[in-house]
């Protein structure tokens, strides 16, 4: 047979579409051409097959080869067709029965001696070819990820030998499905060992409890890093659905696959010198950014002030959308970036702005120019607004009067408060539309007049508004209320009174 269709995946944000390998040999001078809008590395796969192909012991044709991978207009990158350019080659030179090939996806990067390297993006290829209902072959370095798709087969490959072995009737076993561990918090600070900043700890677990986004402002060394270290710490386990897409986040990004790490929210923690590109994405080869990696968890941004404004602009579209699209003159990619901010920075270039031990030099003007990277619009899309404190020395030496609740009971709030919302409207507050707010929080007579007194006297925009009553429905969730009080929103005003307008007040 001189014609040989093999299946396999591209690599597209967290999409993996799919890609038809179709090989024809014919009479002519031996030759092999490549179409399908292959980019360089696709092309060089030319001399990577034929030379795994020869060194794995068998024959590569010696006619015309004709290459296409389809569909056209999907761009094809890196070496993740290797393998199943090769395997084509060899079905349309009669070495392998092409009927085999039919229900099988195949993933893979050759070397020259025939080992077949791991690739990127495994995860949501596996994702597909279940739906597909086809199974999948994939490098054997890509096995830990490849199993953590239930009810998906997926095959394990080293070497081009092995995979001809094969599809010549020697059929390897499927790999089993992984056995996840449970989740383990190690490496997070416990919040019980941060003395003090009482209120802070408090602001901690409305904003875990709601998903909302929090900003904390105080002076050098009062704790911000720490409690924002510890805030993991407060966050239930990943659900099966969000675990896998930040497995398959992961995956395409390259990062290494860690057991521990399953079902644990992510958290990032990018330096304030990183570029736009590195916060949402792109670049040449178009790769997600920490906004993506922070996807279903947490990004925090320390030292605020010191990113770079547009960089801090960039956040605000996937802050609203919970996603973020790249485009390109040929095509678009889409990664989810539903994440939580949680930001911390000093209240003025020198950090002791409002101190009440005079510390502070800064002019006014100087501390104006200082906060004008932060927006106004930044500073709606954030909800609790804390102002962090100087404890005296008798507070961080001194034990606390009564024990403080530990990470592990404060999770147990979460973990409760989060399952109300879910049952009662299908997702967390934070993430309520502006239509489903009158169905899902109810007011009391003197709630609702204290709404709008509080858009008077703070000027609030109306997101603003929307997110000071998201907050309050999580306030009256934990405590255990189906309607909203003037109480829960007297303290959504307070925490949503800007820390940092007021600075310069």
């Amino acid at each position: 047979m001189s014609l040989a269709i093999v299946y396999t995946r591209a690599n597209q944000g967290v999409d993996a579409p799919l890609v038809t390998v179709e090989t024809h040999l014919s009479n002519g001078l031996p030759a092999l051409n490549m179409v399908g809008l292959p980019e360089t590395a696709v092309k060089e796969s030319r001399e990577r097959v034929r030379s795994a192909i020869l060194n794995a012991g068998l024959e590569f044709p010696a006619r015309r080869i004709t290459i296409n991978l389809a569909p056209a207009d999907i761009p094809k990158s890196g070496g993740r067709y290797d393998l199943a350019i090769a395997l084509s080659i060899l079905a349309a030179s009669g070495q392998l029965p092409a009927k085999k090939l039919a229900d099988i996806e195949i993933l893979g990067e050759l070397a020259l001696a025939g080992d077949v390297r791991g690739v990127q993006g495994v995860v949501p290829a596996v994702i597909a070819a279940r739906d597909a209902g086809r199974r999948l072959m994939v490098p054997s370095a890509n096995a830990d990820e490849a199993t953590l798709v239930r009810n998906a087969s997926s095959f394990g490959v080293d070497t081009l030998r092995n995979a001809f072995l094969h599809f010549s009737g020697k059929p390897l076993s499927p790999m089993p499905e992984r056995t996840l561990p449970v989740q383990t918090m190690s490496g997070i600070t416990e919040i019980s060992s941060v003395r003090g900043q009482v209120l802070a700890k408090r602001a901690l677990l409305i904003a875990a409890a709601g998903g909302h986004n929090m900003l904390m402002v105080g002076p050098p060394g009062t704790g911000k890093t720490l409690l924002a270290n510890a805030m993991p710490g407060l966050l239930p386990s990943l659900n099966e659905a969000d675990a896998l897409a930040v497995a398959a986040v992961r995956s395409v990004a390259g990062v290494r696959f860690e057991a521990a790490d399953w079902a644990c929210a992510p958290f990032r923690a990018p330096h304030h010198g990183a570029s736009a590109v590195a916060i949402v994405g792109g670049g040449r080869h178009i790769t997600p950014g920490e906004v993506t990696l922070a996807h279903a968890g947490i990004l925090f941004l320390d030292e605020l002030t010191e990113f770079k404004r547009h960089v801090l602009e960039s956040l605000r579209e996937p802050l609203e959308a919970g996603m973020i699209t790249i485009s390109r003159a040929e095509y678009r990619v889409s990664y989810p970036a539903r994440f939580q901010l949680i930001a911390a920075m000093n209240p003025c270039p020198c950090g002791y702005a409002g101190d009440e031990r005079g510390f502070c030099r800064c002019t006014p003007d100087r501390i104006a120019r200082y906060l004008e990277k932060i927006s106004g619009p930044l500073l709606d899309r954030i909800d609790v607004h804390v102002q962090i404190g100087r404890l005296s020395s008798e507070e961080l030496r001194r034990p606390p009067k009564t024990p403080e609740p530990d990470s592990a009971q404060l999770r147990e709030q979460v973990t409760q408060c989060r399952q109300t919302q879910f049952v009662r409207q299908g997702c967390l507050n934070r993430e309520l539309d502006a239509e489903r707010l009158d169905e899902f929080c109810p007011m009391q007579p003197a709630a609702e007049s204290l709404i709008q007194q509080s858009m008077e006297k703070l000027h609030l925009s109306a997101r603003a508004c929307h997110r000071m009553i998201k907050l309050s429905r999580t306030l009256a969730d934990l405590d255990g209320e189906q309607i909203i009080s003037a109480s829960h929103v007297a303290q959504a005003a307070a925490f949503r009174h800007f820390a940092v307008r007021s600075l310069t007040a």
